[in-house]
């Protein structure tokens, strides 16, 4: 649609999250050196928290990518599963599903799998994304699963990605086990308002454009004050923004077009209904 119009090569605001477009915010490379430092330093559960659109999903992937072969991953983007289908899960990504299917079998080859690793002097980490919508009874199997352990180091751990909704699920008296084993966690803030500016500018090189003048200004701070510096708000009324001003024919957008983009959008719309009307 607009991208010869604006001398772009690909859409520079997608919601897919793509690591060719990663921008680090101090407070999602600080969320990672945590990842790090906790996963370094041997400890079995880490969890990252934050709202929904702040960049979770692409925090983990950006996570597992920077991981060396000493490590290998067990990746889970859907955990809504029950204790078994968890354990059938891991023991697929471990390359060990063949077998008996009851869950004393099962924990078996995964603890034989993950012994056979510490042999080879790797690690296995288990990134469990969306961990908010995990049932109860599959989060205590984590915790046995954590069990598995030599006298000396983990033999699995496991990060959890989840939206504040996790830290309600953990709060029940059931979880105080497991919420007692994790011993790094890491809330994950917005953009803040300078980093805004950068995030568009980074994104829109990435794309092919070298123009930082394409958002105004007025533009720049409508854009802040609707999105509250949520990453995926940002983009979604970049894109909007852009399709305004296109559609008009305008080479930059303004203000005007973001306040249309925000109208647009029900997460930021009720927010904006004071401002006047365009």
């Amino acid at each position: 649609m607009y991208l010869a119009h604006f001398g772009l090569l690909e859409y520079p605001f997608g919601l897919t999250p793509d690591t060719s477009y990663i921008y680090s915010a101090s407070g999602h490379q600080e969320a990672l050196n945590t990842l790090l430092i906790a996963l370094k330093s041997g400890e079995g559960f880490i969890k990252i928290t934050g709202e929904v659109g702040m960049g979770k999903t692409l925090l983990c992937r950006r996570f597992m990518a920077s991981l060396d072969e000493h490590h290998q991953i067990a990746y889970i983007p859907n955990p809504q599963l029950d204790p078994r289908a968890l354990l059938h899960a891991l023991a697929e990504e471990l390359g060990v599903q063949d077998g008996p299917g009851e869950i004393y079998h099962i924990i078996r080859r995964i603890n034989r799998r993950l012994a056979e690793r510490v042999a080879e002097d790797r690690s296995v980490v288990l990134c469990i994304d969306e961990a908010q919508s995990m049932p109860p009874l599959t989060l205590e199997s984590l915790r046995l699963l954590s069990n598995l352990e030599t006298e000396k180091r983990k033999l699995l751990h496991i990060v959890l990605f989840g939206q504040p909704e996790l830290d309600a699920l953990l709060a029940r008296p059931s979880a105080r086990q497991l919420r007692q084993r994790i011993a790094f966690h890491c809330k994950m803030p917005g953009l803040k308002r300078d980093e805004m500016d950068h995030y568009l500018e980074h994104r829109l090189r990435a794309a092919g454009h070298h123009d930082a003048s394409l958002f105004t200004p007025m533009a720049r701070r409508m854009m802040y004050l609707c999105s509250r510096g949520t990453p995926r708000l940002v983009n979604i009324l970049a894109n909007k923004s852009l399709m305004a001003a296109y559609g008009e024919g305008k080479p930059t957008v303004s203000a005007r077009h973001v306040l249309r983009a925000a109208k647009d959008t029900p997460d930021v719309g009720r927010l904006t209904s004071w401002l006047p009307g365009v």
